[in-house]
């Protein structure tokens, strides 16, 4: 089945010489273009900058050279140049609006989208909102919004609020890139497409889930942001909530987007409120020297928390969630860990338990993977269990050249009109709601080591069960000759 044909479109890029920008979404619109998913494309660039056309598509080619995973073809990016096109924002928003209308007017047919894709700081998104009214370009038009969206439950009703002064909900694309990419879409395909994982995915069979995304970065030039924000707004709310709620979901009636949307905002709307005492609030050693940040800040670098769901599938059963700056590895792992029998018939020594419960481990970064741990008896005589696995890689499959990007996926379905992989602003006027509890009395914060897992009261927070990570065992490498080994090496660790 082929994905269906994209409109002639227009891309309105705010923030056009921005980090973001050159780093992802230049040259992921130059892929979506040579892939001829988004063939009748121009692209229009804002910014602060003054700058020419010409040093605008010279910008863009020095970013693709730099930092796009694909080799460039000089040939296609002579083509995708031409359709390039830059306007500083000093020119005022009738100039923007003349630029985009001559820019159309190179397209074919008369059904042209707007697609404005707001690459910028959060206290520029309602100031380009704005521009875009005043140019006249809301219509025909869908906006991409970069997170946070809101700093609190007051501050998110607001920014909808006016949001919805200029554009209607269905316009407004809330961009999460963690949902963008491929193993995180497959949560969806390997929760509903087989009949041996939905019988087990509920309390009866799952003791605890961990959603785990340290970051060994830290701030570079963020601290003003950062300051304002911390780890819960910055990533919890926005990216580890919504990666929660894929795990969660009770099956929607299609994969149409308004039918998953529901089941994800059911997943928000049972989510008991955050409380204080189930949350770790920490600071690396060193953050309070960072460019930007005030002497005395309590902003957190690093947050673990458990949080629940209180339906009839998830009642009872802990989500951990994790994330922090400058730890000592970066990844993003959902795992579920499965209960263990209730009675076991295996003589003492026989090694049963001893590497913990059964665990479905998803790998979200992206080399797509995720992994099976259970036991198995090991040959020869006498009845020794050992911890074996079963895993699968995407680079090891013939699919592996046809991955999206997570920015490249994202732009896609906005110009479709695919809210899938977005949130609503009832979600997230949900999502702060039930945390108010947190930001109004917030744990205090502990310092943490650069280079660790965080805070040692994390382990408090999950007890009796232990963190995943960091892996005991490193994932399985395809090798063609791999030499003698025991069952478990190579495995992911329980």
């Amino acid at each position: 089945m082929s994905e269906p044909t994209t409109a002639p479109t227009t891309v309105i890029l705010f923030g056009a010489t921005g980090d973001l920008a050159k780093r992802k979404l230049i040259p992921g619109l130059l892929h979506l273009f040579e892939s001829k998913l988004l063939d009748d494309l121009r692209i229009v660039g804002t910014s602060l900058d003054e700058l020419t056309v010409d040093a605008f598509r010279n910008l863009a080619h020095e970013a693709i050279k730099e930092f796009s995973t694909r080799t460039l073809d000089e040939d296609e990016w002579a083509t995708f140049a031409q359709r390039l096109h830059y306007v500083p924002l000093s020119a005022g928003p009738e100039a923007l609006g003349d630029a985009v209308r001559s820019a159309e007017k190179l397209l074919p047919g008369e059904t042209e989208l707007r697609l404005h894709y707001l690459s910028v700081p959060p206290k520029a998104a309602l100031a380009a909102v704005q521009t875009i009214a005043d140019a006249g370009l809301v219509e025909r038009s869908r906006v991409v919004m970069e997170k946070p969206f809101g700093t609190d439950h007051a501050s998110a009703v607001e920014l909808n609020r006016r949001l919805h002064e200029v554009f209607a909900e269905e316009q407004i694309f809330r961009i999460d890139h963690f949902l963008g990419k491929e193993p995180a879409q497959n949560i969806l395909a390997f929760r509903f497409a087989n009949g041996l994982f939905e019988p087990i995915w509920h309390r009866n069979s799952i003791a605890h889930v961990q959603i785990d995304v340290p970051e060994t970065l830290g701030l570079a030039t963020r601290g003003d942001f950062y300051e304002a924000t911390g780890a819960y707004r910055d990533m919890v709310v926005t990216h580890l909530f919504q990666i929660l709620a894929f795990t969660a979901m009770e099956p929607p009636t299609s994969l149409e987007p308004d039918a998953i949307s529901r089941e994800k905002n059911k997943v928000f709307e049972s989510m008991l409120p955050i409380k204080p005492a189930d949350v770790v609030r920490g600071q690396y050693i060193g953050y309070l020297d960072e460019p930007g940040v005030a002497p005395d800040s309590d902003t957190e670098t690093f947050i673990a928390l458990t949080c629940y769901i209180d339906n009839w599938r998830w009642a009872g059963v802990p989500f951990y969630l994790r994330t922090g700056k400058r730890m000592a590895e970066g990844a993003r792992i959902i795992s579920i860990a499965f209960r263990e029998p209730p009675q076991s018939m295996f003589p003492p020594g026989s090694g049963v338990g001893d590497h913990g419960p059964d665990h479905l481990t998803f790998d979200l970064a992206d080399r797509a993977r995720m992994s099976l741990s259970f036991y198995g008896k090991r040959p020869g005589p006498g009845m020794k269990l050992d911890k074996l696995s079963m895993q699968f890689a995407m680079q090891e499959t013939h699919w592996a050249g046809a991955v999206l990007e997570a920015y490249e996926r994202l732009i896609y379905d906005a110009v479709r009109g695919d809210h899938t992989l977005f949130t609503s602003a009832e979600g997230i006027e949900r999502l702060w709601e039930v945390s108010q509890p947190l930001l109004d009395n917030p744990p205090v914060v502990r310092p943490y080591a650069p280079g660790t897992y965080g805070p040692n009261q994390i382990h408090q927070l999950v007890a009796p069960h232990t963190w995943r990570l960091p892996f005991e065992r490193k994932w399985r490498d395809k090798n063609p000759d791999p030499g003698p080994q025991s069952p478990i090496e190579g495995g992911a660790r329980r």
